[in-house]
């Protein structure tokens, strides 16, 4: 089994990410001893929305156009309504993902963040929760939504609000440590 003190992880997010839905993850996984890179589509830094109003930027490591799937263990995508719904727009965001997916890596969401996993076409058949108000988009492509805090299916972790960050990022940790998981290319 892996350990978590020797993966690397990518956190995928652009501007309007919920802040404690990005930053909750970034130092939880490095605290455990991951290596965790900051992307967003430009490589450029990112200004986060906290709860009511823009929050704080956050750095970014590398640019998607210099990072490859097949060097990373795990994908977190942040949610918030503004960042998913930019991101999903984005061809090579989607394609990243399918990629993360395709290779068994774990691919975890939170929020509306799921709305990535809808768009790479990985949800259907799949137990997967979310922020409430997405709930019939996840149901529409196919998946099978909870109301529950953490929800895992083969490796596609899944998550409702900031409320569920522990429970998310145990289940990350875990599931990395599970290695890489089987199963069909969407």
């Amino acid at each position: 089994m892996p350990d978590i003190k020797s993966s690397r992880i990518i956190i995928l997010a652009t501007d309007g990410f919920e802040q404690s839905e990005l930053e909750v993850p970034r130092d939880k996984l490095k605290a455990a001893g991951a290596e965790v890179h900051v992307v967003s589509p430009d490589g450029k830094a990112i200004r986060g929305w906290d709860e009511k109003d823009w929050g704080r930027e956050v750095s970014v490591d590398k640019a998607l156009s210099d990072v490859s799937a097949d060097a990373y263990d795990a994908i977190v995508l942040p949610g918030g309504q503004i960042n998913p719904d930019i991101l999903r727009t984005k061809s090579e965001a989607v394609s990243f993902v399918k990629a993360m997916h395709d290779g068994g890596k774990v691919v975890a969401a939170i929020c509306h963040g799921p709305w990535m996993l809808i768009e790479a076409g990985i949800v259907k058949g799949r137990k997967v929760t979310s922020y409430p108000s997405i709930r019939t988009d996840v149901e529409n492509a196919g998946g099978h939504w909870e109301d529950s805090e953490v929800v895992a299916d083969q490796g596609i972790v899944s998550s409702r609000n900031p409320g569920d960050l522990d429970a998310f990022v145990d289940k990350i940790i875990e599931e990395v440590e599970e290695g890489k998981h089987a199963r069909a290319a969407a």
